[in-house]
């Protein structure tokens, strides 16, 4: 599943409290939920037409709406939604029952891990679902365009099933010398072929319709009508034609040169196939490994630091480097395999092999030969490395964009890991592989906090009501072995380790630094900082540091505002409390991220004492587009200016939404369209 999809979840229950322990299950899973609950069949259907949900979550145990009318509701609404059942245990009689009332999926409250994949495999079915009916929809218009294209071409093309034409477009009939196409209703294609060439003919078929490897092209003379022949070439390709299995046939009088056809698909620097006749590989790879074909692997090969390569090398010379990088690969390769540029220095290859310890071998002597080889450039002579991602060819990921998304991020794992690495996605040595990255990032962290190797930028908040000073958000980045890492690819490795609590106070440290450094520039500045649970939790030592880094300090109250998600604080709210409570007496502000995303959340602030409240993202996006969103923040930003609270948007995109957040009330924006992240200056 998609991490940025968002799942529209309706839950038909009466507790408010079990429907956040999902919720909350489901984000720390990773998943982004826009919920919303009904308690009756009114609000359930009033529900139903205010939210459009993907999944609705029935708790037949706690729910005073009945599973039949919540299954003829949905029915009614003609939108393909699935609806699951959320049960306290699995007993086989109720779930057979409840399958026999609509329900799709059952995931068991004392299962956690078990609920969260029923959830996320029907969500994943209806994108599947969904996206089967737009690729059907389009290719019933690509159809239909490709039979008016058929009409209007010049070329003769005909659609042959079993041997017998069924289709044949005006120029085909009038090559063949036939007024209407009635004239070849049912007249078998090879009485169009001479007579020297009908076996060859006869024989292409028969290997095309059984699937066989064949040629799609032949050279033959073509018979007309009244007898004469003309030389020509046949082109085939299967199609389809009113739903049948069929040959799409071209008849071409005159033949390209096949070395032109060759010379045009290369890339001019480096001779290897260009992107488009790459992918076209790919593509071929791909359906092959849908009909079973096993032994295909996509493998992308950069050469590592090519930036500050073509930087010391010069632009000039960065083409005959690449040129001798790609000559270096295609010399490895084997007389099935194929290599093209993908990118500006990124290097594909489909390789045929049979076993892993084969694939593994060829990576592992293709890196050796690179990095062992002095690259002349004119006066100057550099030697490389290179990393290499690849993914696995089977009949699971027999698909382009999945392939390619495998294979790349594969290779940027290997890269961050300081490159001259491999890495290759392959589902059954998954937990393997994770466990050696999550050693490799492991060490990088310690490593990062003993030789202090993290950065911090810092965002612009702005003001839209005119508040004094600046505001700004504080943005931890790692210096890894090929630059800057963002913190998803870190924290989680940092939480499981319990390091989140000694890099929360780094990041406290170096904050309070550099707003020291504004005050002696007279500049007043409110920074943002998140704050991990574990931190939170550690209050007892977090706090005192805190009470004397600020006196050391001597920075005036409110400067530093701390913050965490509406998600995390649900899940420990007494620590949370109390730690605020502590906080404030420091003379600190607290904010709430992603608030806005629970059933209640305006109910947390009987409990939490934020300041700001900083809308869920999942508001921003197209927020023009979207007016339920528009009245959604409209909504949160009245209360909360009831409750004397500050709103912060961020994520905004672009100076329409910047516009309609004014008029919904939001007090700050923040966003890259506004301000791009800047590195923060600490002395």
């Amino acid at each position: 599943m998609k991490t940025d999809s968002v799942i529209k979840i309706l839950f038909v229950e009466n507790s408010v409290e079990d429907a956040e322990q999902i919720i909350t299950l489901l984000r720390n899973a990773g998943i982004a939920v826009r919920p919303a609950r009904a308690a009756t069949a009114e609000q359930f259907e009033a529900a139903l037409k205010e939210l459009g949900p993907d999944l609705v979550l029935f708790s037949p145990a706690v729910s005073t709406v009945p599973l039949r009318t919540v299954a003829q509701l949905i029915d009614a609404t003609a939108r393909d939604i699935a609806l699951l059942a959320c049960v306290p245990k699995i007993d086989d009689q109720a779930v057979a029952e409840m399958f026999q009332e609509g329900v799709q999926g059952v995931g068991s409250r004392s299962q956690p891990k078990q609920l969260i994949t029923v959830i996320k495999r029907e969500f994943e079915s209806l994108h599947t679902r969904r996206q089967v009916r737009r690729l059907e929809a389009a290719l019933r218009e690509s159809e239909r365009r490709c039979d008016a294209l058929l009409d209007s071409s010049n070329d003769p093309i005909a659609y042959v099933h079993e041997g017998m034409h069924v289709r044949a477009n005006r120029s085909y009939l009038d090559t063949f010398g036939y007024a209407e196409y009635d004239d070849l209703l049912g007249l078998p294609v090879l009485d169009l072929i001479g007579p020297a060439d009908a076996d060859a003919f006869k024989g292409l078929l028969r290997a095309l319709s059984r699937g066989e490897k064949a040629e799609y092209r032949l050279e033959l003379h073509a018979r007309r009508a009244d007898g004469s022949t003309f030389a020509a070439t046949a082109e085939f390709a299967h199609a389809t034609f009113e739903g049948e299995p069929c040959l799409q046939i071209v008849f071409r009088r005159q033949q390209i040169d096949p070395a032109l056809v060759e010379q045009l698909q290369r890339d001019a620097v480096t001779g290897l196939f260009n992107r488009a006749r790459t992918l076209e590989h790919i593509d071929n790879a791909v359906a092959a490994a849908s009909e079973g074909r096993k032994g295909q692997t996509l493998l992308l090969i950069e050469p590592d630091n090519w930036a500050l390569i073509v930087n010391n090398v010069g632009l000039g010379k960065a083409d005959e480097l690449l040129a001798a990088f790609a000559r270096r690969v295609s010399m490895q390769l084997g007389s099935q395999d194929i290599a093209g540029l993908l990118a500006e220095h990124t290097i594909g290859v489909v390789l045929h092999t049979e076993t892993d310890e084969a694939i593994r071998s060829w990576i592992d002597s293709l890196q050796q030969a690179i990095s062992r080889e002095i690259f002349d450039l004119g006066t100057q002579s550099i030697t490389l490395t290179a990393s290499t991602g690849g993914s696995l060819l089977g009949e699971k990921n027999a698909n382009a964009d999945m392939l390619l998304n495998q294979a790349s991020q594969a290779l940027r794992s290997a890269q961050s890991q300081g490159g001259n690495r491999n890495e290759l996605h392959d589902p059954a040595a998954r937990e393997k592989a994770d466990a050696e990255r999550e050693r490799n990032w492991l060490s990088l962290l310690r490593q990062a906090l003993t030789q202090n190797e993290f950065m911090l930028y810092h965002q612009q908040t702005i003001s839209l009501q005119d508040a004094e000073g600046d505001y700004s958000e504080i943005l931890l980045r790692m210096n890894g072995p090929q630059g800057e890492v963002s913190p998803g690819f870190f924290m989680p490795i940092a939480e499981k380790y319990g390091l989140n609590a000694e890099i929360d106070r780094w990041v406290l440290n170096q904050a309070i630094n550099a707003l020291k450094a504004r005050d002696r520039q007279g500049i007043a500045t409110t920074f943002f900082v998140k704050l991990t649970p574990e931190s939170m939790q550690s209050q007892a030592n977090l706090l005192p540091w805190l009470e004397r880094a600020l006196k050391q300090a001597s920075l005036k109250q409110g400067r530093l505002v701390l913050e965490m998600t509406e998600s995390k604080v649900v899940t420990m709210l007494r620590p949370a409390q109390e730690f605020i409570t502590s906080w404030k007496k420091l003379g600190g502000f607290f904010a709430l991220e992603q608030f806005g995303s629970g059933l209640n959340s305006f109910q947390l602030l009987n409990h939490i004492d934020a300041d700001y409240l900083k809308i869920d993202r999942s508001f921003m996006a197209d927020l023009p587009q979207h007016p339920e969103n528009q009245k959604k923040v409209t909504e949160i930003c009245q209360q909360a200016h009831e409750m004397k609270r500050l709103t912060v948007a961020e994520w905004v995109e672009d100076a329409a939404s910047t516009s309609l957040l004014f008029a919904c009330g939001v007090d700050f924006v923040q966003g890259n369209f506004l301000q791009e992240p800047q590195p923060l200056v600490v002395g």
